[in-house]
């Protein structure tokens, strides 16, 4: 188990305080505008390990960043992601589990694990667009 240190302290208080998922850098840049003095290595170090022990969530962007979030379940789950606002919502997604035990079944694969995040534009943010294509 890790030592509890004032720096993982700082990155899970700061993770918490966002709703979405978010950078190291973000994370850094906002721990750094309170005036924390944490490293950015550090930051990735917590969140590496934050992630590792279930008490953060982590995923790749479509751009192929790394990206975070305080994890509100231990459980497996799935999340829907604004590309632009970042805002993300856990879904329940049975016919994916079922989807992903048949494929694995099928190729003779045993204990198969899957991630699946879903990224798309939020309603508030589809309609941000579209009163904007319509300006223009």
């Amino acid at each position: 188990m890790k030592r509890n240190t004032w720096q993982r302290e700082a990155v899970r208080g700061a993770l918490g305080a966002n709703d979405g998922f978010v950078s190291a850098q973000a994370l850094h840049s906002a721990l750094h505008a309170t005036g924390s003095p944490i490293g950015l290595a550090t930051v990735y170090r917590a969140l590496a390990d934050l992630a590792t022990t279930g008490h953060a969530d982590s995923l790749q962007s479509p751009e192929g960043e790394s990206l975070y979030r305080s994890c509100s379940t231990n459980e497996h789950h799935h999340h829907l992601i604004c590309r632009h606002c970042g805002l993300t919502v856990e879904i329940e997604a049975d016919a994916v589990e079922t989807w992903a035990h048949n494929v694995a079944t099928e190729h003779g694969f045993t204990q198969a694990a899957h991630v699946v995040d879903v990224f798309g534009l939020c309603e508030r943010c589809t309609a941000v667009a579209a009163a904007s294509a319509n300006l223009t």
